[in-house]
């Protein structure tokens, strides 16, 4: 992240993450795989189409384990009835609620349950190997649900995997997962009440393009509101410090000095509260506790730089004719460089997104 060549990008990443989240602290398992989740499921399809990405995403055996999926067992199963296993709807319920329609995409109960039963057998194999390579994704036709299963009124035939792909092929078609992921990309990169008319052209960009995110992305760039909004984005504390390190050319020969941070802020690595991510408004991140906290993550950072930084020439090579006269001031008149140094990276130059 600190050595990204195209930022942009690496915002897409940080986006579709935090959408498609899965947290450490489950347990050993996602804890040793929230790294190749990222670097398998997410990056490879920040510009390509959203249903490659969401399939990616659901087969992950980070996602699997996650949101239990890999205890799902069709009640009528071979595997449900011989070990009295049963369905697991987590997933399912995710997969409607968070990654695709959205809370009011127009769902029911019966549609979790149905999706429920058609993502059945989709687990990954464990330590012995048993059913494939550990740690690899596996369609388990055993523990699968038999039959035809019906979600949002349309039939899936009886069938193996490509059940459930073509399940998550029509979600990711549905123009209520259109006008969610639309308004989550203009809430993260524009405003937290994002404007309804930029809203309207990526839901129809996405609607059109059958998912592009290349082309959605390319939309975001070219919208006047991405650039005449005021700058009212807060960046998260990931983003703040991977900011900082950027800015100051210094990367801690220890992840402590990562790691330390982002725990101290309340944002710890790969860590979020629950399958709806972090939150991407400013007012959770720019609490009086939460901005005194970067205060001491600014002056910690600006502490360790030994090769003294002129605070004033990388606030115009960072900021340049954004920097305000308060901005100005404050860094050229502090009591030393460090001191100046962790002025800017409190500044509100620095601070918005």
């Amino acid at each position: 992240m600190v050595h990204a060549q195209v930022g942009f990008v690496e915002r897409l990443v940080h986006f579709w993450s935090n959408h498609f989240c899965v947290s450490a602290a489950k347990g050993g398992f996602v804890r040793a795989c929230a790294g190749s989740f990222e670097r398998e499921a997410i990056r490879p399809h920040v510009l390509g189409r959203f249903a490659d990405m969401l399939k990616a995403v659901e087969s992950h055996p980070a996602m699997l384990f996650y949101l239990d999926n890999a205890q799902s067992f069709g009640p009528h199963s071979p595997a449900g009835q011989r070990g009295r296993r049963g369905l697991n709807e987590n997933l399912a319920r995710e997969i409607l609620e968070l990654h695709t329609l959205g809370v009011n995409g127009g769902y029911t109960q019966a549609d979790v349950t149905s999706l429920a039963r058609i993502i059945t057998g989709w687990t990954f194999a464990g330590r012995e190997g048993r059913i494939g390579e550990p740690g690899t994704f596996v369609f388990f036709q055993l523990a699968h649900e038999p039959g035809d299963h019906t979600m949002l009124g349309k039939a899936y035939p009886a069938g193996g995997m490509d059940q459930g792909e073509a399940a998550l092929t029509d979600l990711a078609r549905h123009p209520s997962t259109a006008g969610h992921i639309a308004t989550k990309l203009a809430r993260h990169f524009v405003a937290d009440e994002p404007p309804s008319g930029l809203v309207d052209r990526l839901s129809r960009i996405f609607r059109e393009s059958d998912g592009d995110l290349r082309a959605m992305a390319n939309a975001l760039i070219d919208a006047d509101e991405s650039w005449s909004a005021p700058l009212s984005k807060m960046r998260t504390p990931e983003e703040f410090v991977l900011a900082s390190i950027r800015a100051i050319d210094r990367m801690p020969e220890d992840p402590g000095g990562v790691l330390g941070p982002l725990y101290t802020m309340g944002m710890p690595l790969w860590q979020p509260p629950g399958p709806n991510g972090w939150p991407d408004t400013a007012a959770v991140w720019a609490s009086p506790e939460g901005m005194k906290l970067r205060l001491d993550v600014a002056a910690a950072i600006a502490g360790r730089v030994k090769e003294l930084i002129n605070p004033t020439e990388l606030l115009d090579t960072i900021a340049g004719e954004a920097a305000s006269t308060e901005t100005r001031q404050a860094v050229a008149r502090a009591e030393s460089r460090q001191q100046g140094l962790a002025l800017l990276l409190m500044s509100p130059e620095f601070q918005r997104r």
